[in-house]
């Protein structure tokens, strides 16, 4: 028997983008949909994440007709740090890969090319069940592509 439940919904997952711009061209080529962008400043919001005199602007993706979205952030100020090294390999600690479901996996590899997404590693057939990939996109982004078998 479970216990009490605290959750209700995950709403979303947050990504640090250097480029917003084509960080919602990559998401749009791959399926999702620009709900909204806007402006994130102001005392309110710098209490929110922990960082005085915050500006940033987000985007907020969805997928079409399905629940959660992506929001994109760049900051503006305090400016976003960059990790050493800058594009970590996928058994770095902390958010590792956001992972989707897609028709055609070597179709949507090819689509994304041409907006920075480049392969980790290669696409590779798990069992009868699926083909999978790690894609590297905008500002080394690992997104987890899924192709199911059935």
């Amino acid at each position: 028997m479970l216990g009490y439940m605290t959750i209700k919904r995950m709403d979303n997952v947050g990504i640090v983008v250097d480029d917003l711009d084509a960080a919602v061209a990559f998401f749009a080529e791959l399926g999702m949909e620009l709900e909204g962008r806007a402006p994130i400043e102001g005392a309110w919001a710098g209490r929110v994440v922990g960082l005085d005199d915050m500006r940033t602007e987000i985007a907020m993706m969805r997928i079409p007709g399905a629940p959660g979205r992506l929001e994109l952030a760049t900051y503006h100020n305090p400016k976003a740090i960059v990790t050493e090294p800058a594009v970590i390999p996928p058994n770095t600690l902390g958010l590792h890969r956001v992972m989707f479901t897609v028709e055609d996996i070597e179709d949507t590899v090819a689509r994304l090319r041409p907006y920075g997404g480049e392969l980790v590693g290669e696409v590779t057939r798990y069992e009868d069940s699926y083909l999978l990939c790690y894609l590297r996109g905008p500002d080394g982004i690992i997104v987890g592509l899924a192709e199911e078998l059935t």
